[in-house]
């Protein structure tokens, strides 16, 4: 395994929020680096999963929590859900020392019960952290800025060398730290571990609710089969027929949180604009994966299995960008939703600003879809009522080409191997 680190995005939001917070907890999937994020900034560390020194740790939690506590900072507790006492400890550690930058804790999975009595706000910040994006894995070049594009100071001329073979590989293996860093063989391995301990184990232990593992995959499936699309709860019941196996939609509906609660799948949700006119918005959100190789892991779709299934790969690869500009997103004070009305207008996704700004944008593989893809995000931009709304601070269309460019008509074409955030 290659132990170099490469830099984060999540670099700066982790070192602003240790400038302005006495403690930030770092939440997110296992394996997306939330740790080895902490340490580059960690001046003292306890694990809490340390296989010596671990149930000591605990026993010190249940009888004087803040002896762990002590240490140079920032001191970082990894996974501190193991003793959810924890969070009290630095709440109140905070409140006495009135210091900044004092704690970064770490955790993989939400708590499965309320063990803590206040909810940090005002001393603890957080922060989500997801698996790598393209920028961060050196597979885009960066040359077009969400941020530029906000700010309306780029001119979006740019050319990608990330291939559509290198697209698929990169999507199957997904933006895990290890496996980036890792040989091409070993890293598509990585994120079939990685499906296997949440099925058998992860998913069961989060809520301490034993759950068919024959059960979690064949839903991890069907939400793979319905990934960048809006499935409902009776959709997916109907899709398990496929794998033989049958669950209630109540079944699915506390599956489906406990994976949410390990950060596994991270729906996205709609936007809801002021509108020129009366028009019905769906509200239902779009199904994805926290990263697009889960879902490919588990349909058991390999890079050249991808570039045989055009279809299963153009639903893969929106989801890759809304993975991508999730993060790039959180970096300039920005949330994404996706948009879809009545009429079938939509939008894959909207990237919404703090301060109001929006952009919408439109993911397509192929260049034969661009013309329509533009004239529906222009379509989109006269139904939004500007007198309410801000006019768009841009449209674009994401491709997966090599060549992008500012048509005239002001909608940019840009390569998911350009952007950065």
């Amino acid at each position: 395994m290659n132990d170099k680190y490469l830099e984060r995005i999540a670099d700066k939001i982790l070192d602003a929020a240790l400038k302005s917070s006495g403690a930030v907890l770092i939440e997110g999937p296992k394996w997306c680096g939330k740790t080895r994020t902490a340490e580059e900034r960690a001046k003292s560390v306890l694990y809490m999963q340390d296989p010596d020194q671990g149930e000591s740790y605990l026993k010190a939690a249940d009888t004087k929590p803040s002896l762990l506590l002590t240490g140079e900072t920032p001191r970082l507790i990894d996974e501190w859900q193991m003793a959810p006492v924890l969070w009290d400890a630095v709440r109140f550690a905070v409140d006495k020392r009135r210091a900044r930058g004092q704690f970064i804790l770490t955790g993989s999975a939400v708590p499965k019960d309320k063990a803590t009595a206040h909810t940090g706000t005002g001393r603890i910040s957080r922060m989500l952290m997801r698996p790598m994006t393209l920028f961060e894995s050196l597979e885009s070049n960066g040359s077009v800025s969400l941020a530029d594009l906000f700010n309306g100071t780029t001119d979006g001329d740019c050319f990608s060398s990330l291939t559509i073979e290198g697209l698929a590989f990169a999507l199957a293996r997904g933006g895990w730290p290890a496996s980036v860093l890792d040989d091409e063989k070993e890293a598509l391995k990585q994120v079939y571990d990685y499906v296997e301990a949440v099925i058998n184990y992860d998913i069961s232990e989060v809520d301490g609710v034993e759950k068919s593992p024959a059960r979690v995959r064949a839903l991890m499936r069907s939400l793979a089969r319905n990934v960048s699309t809006m499935a409902n709860f009776s959709t997916i019941k109907g899709d398990f027929a496929g794998d033989e196996e049958t669950i209630s939609e109540k079944t699915i509906a506390s599956y489906i949180n406990a994976l949410r609660r390990i950060y596994v799948v991270e729906d996205l949700p709609a936007w809801s604009p002021a509108m020129r006119s009366k028009t019905t918005i769906r509200t239902s959100p779009k199904r994805h994966f926290i990263d697009p190789s889960i879902a490919a892991a588990v349909l058991r779709a390999s890079p050249n299995g991808l570039l045989q299934d055009f279809n299963t790969f153009g639903l893969l690869f929106e989801s890759l960008c809304v993975r991508d500009l999730r993060v790039y997103a959180h970096a300039i004070d920005g949330e994404v939703f996706h948009y879809r009305d009545k009429s079938g207008l939509e939008a894959d996704a909207i990237v919404h600003h703090k301060d109001g700004r929006w952009g919408a944008i439109e993911v397509k593989m192929g260049a034969k879809e661009i013309e329509a893809a533009a004239e529906n995000l222009k379509k989109l931009r006269e139904k939004v009522n500007v007198d309410k709304m801000k006019e768009p601070s841009f449209l674009m269309v994401l491709t997966a080409g090599e060549i992008g460019y500012r048509r005239e008509d002001g909608v940019y074409i840009t390569p998911i191997g350009c952007l950065r955030e």
